[in-house]
């Protein structure tokens, strides 16, 4: 799918610093190679090479220059599918584990970037903000059910009076408050991570498109400069996949969104629509996020279409959201605007697979990437070392391939996503 942007993204331009990794110049063996340098990758890398592993990493572009590089930035605990509903299609059993990793999938971010010191303007607290009055009895059943039900305290429900105490808006009517949720800087944590993995003996390749592989007894990775020998193959492509793997393809459909930074914001102005510093998402099929960058700027992610081409004018196309909660944000400027490329399952949970002997994947992560990427990487290292028991909770998960293969599934999906756009204008 689609490449462009990344380089006028705010995040390119606000990165710490320019890593360069090269391309391998020869055939050469490893235990496991990657395919894939964004957060599936890289934790993958890491988490093997701190467990003994010799490592390849094979990225067709630049580190991060996908999805992982470019996204809202926002961490949550929980899924896309309620726990009770995972209880009906996994058992209860793997539902409460679910919950639990992802609960631990965000604690593993804030445990990395501790621990390799990633620069990354990690900041605590996420809402999750109700658009229309009839979705607050859901949030407040929510908050209840996580309290009490699954033992989790450190979500709590607002009213409306306090939502817009909070971010300076009457646009909404109740928010589910994760305290432990929060919010990062997306490509110095994915460019940390890297410097991580290199640490550990990772070898990072860029711009080595994977052409084929082979699994089977002898797996092997065929790039245009040469053939990587491997014991085990990780797919960590996500909506980038394209027809790498068939099959694995048939469970994703790759959707494109796109987000705006504005101008610095006067200390007013971001003190009445943010002054936590929170991030915020709201309940609408069709998403709108947004946070304020560490200069203070207005991050606001809104708006998606599935072509491969990005709207001519990113900024316009994402502004009327923002201008839709914010109207006193008209005369802002936008400084940067951009998108990018993530992958969404027919279920909205990730697709985790045992694919072949010896070749794993982990993708479709339908918008919660960050934190249940990061896990997703350390996961893959556990199965890989032969404790594939978690690993295995989330490839228990039914995941249907979409209607019509790679090359259908595209026009049932713009007829469903066109359905609920309408759903989110009705009252």
């Amino acid at each position: 799918m689609n490449n462009e942007g990344f380089e006028a993204s705010y995040y390119a331009q606000s990165a710490n610093e320019t890593l360069h990794f090269s391309p391998p110049m020869e055939d050469h063996e490893t235990d496991v190679c990657i395919i894939g340098g964004g957060f599936t990758g890289l934790s993958s890398a890491l988490h093997l090479a701190k467990k003994g592993y010799k490592v390849t990493l094979l990225e067709a572009h630049k580190v991060a220059s996908g999805a992982s590089g470019r996204n809202g930035g926002q961490l949550c605990q929980g899924h896309n599918i309620d726990h009770e509903s995972l209880c009906r299609k996994a058992g209860k059993t793997n539902a409460d584990a679910l919950w639990e990793m992802s609960v631990e999938s965000v604690e593993l971010v804030q445990s990395l970037v501790k621990e390799h010191q990633i620069d990354c303007d990690l900041k605590m607290g996420l809402l999750h903000v109700t658009s229309k009055a009839s979705h607050v009895k859901h949030a407040q059943e929510t908050v209840e059910y996580t309290n009490s039900v699954l033992g989790y305290e450190s979500v709590q429900f607002l009213d409306a009076q306090s939502v817009e105490d909070k971010l300076g808006t009457k646009s909404y009517h109740g928010a589910e408050y994760y305290t432990e949720g929060g919010h990062l800087h997306p490509l110095n944590y994915a460019l940390g991570l890297a410097k991580a993995a290199q640490s550990y003996g990772v070898n990072i390749c860029e711009n080595t498109r994977v052409i084929d592989y082979q699994a089977g007894n002898a797996p092997s990775v065929t790039t245009a400069k040469g053939t990587v020998r491997a014991k085990f193959i990780v797919f960590a492509c996500n909506g980038y996949l394209g027809k790498l793997s068939p099959d694995a393809a048939k469970k994703i459909m790759p959707i494109n969104n796109f987000i705006l930074a504005t101008e610095p914001l006067s200390e007013a102005i971001y003190n009445k629509i943010n002054p936590l510093d929170v991030a915020v998402a709201d309940s609408k099929f069709v998403v709108n996020y947004f946070r304020l960058s560490a200069d203070k700027r207005m991050l606001w992610g809104g708006g998606e279409n599935y072509r491969s081409r990005f709207p001519k004018d990113i900024g316009s196309f994402v502004k009327r959201h923002m201008l839709a909660v914010y109207p006193e944000l008209e005369s802002t400027k936008i400084d940067y605007s951009w998108g990018g490329t993530l992958a969404i399952t027919l279920n909205r949970m990730p697709y985790f697979a045992h694919q072949e002997k010896n070749v794993f994947i982990a993708q479709g992560y339908s918008g919660h990437g960050v934190a249940l990427s990061t896990l997703g990487g350390k996961l893959i290292a556990e199965a890989v070392s032969g404790t594939a028991e978690r690993f295995d909770v989330f490839s228990s998960i039914p995941s249907a391939n979409f209607p019509g293969g790679t090359l259908l599934r595209w026009p049932g999906l713009v007829a469903g996503m066109l359905y609920y756009k309408l759903r989110d204008q009705l009252p």
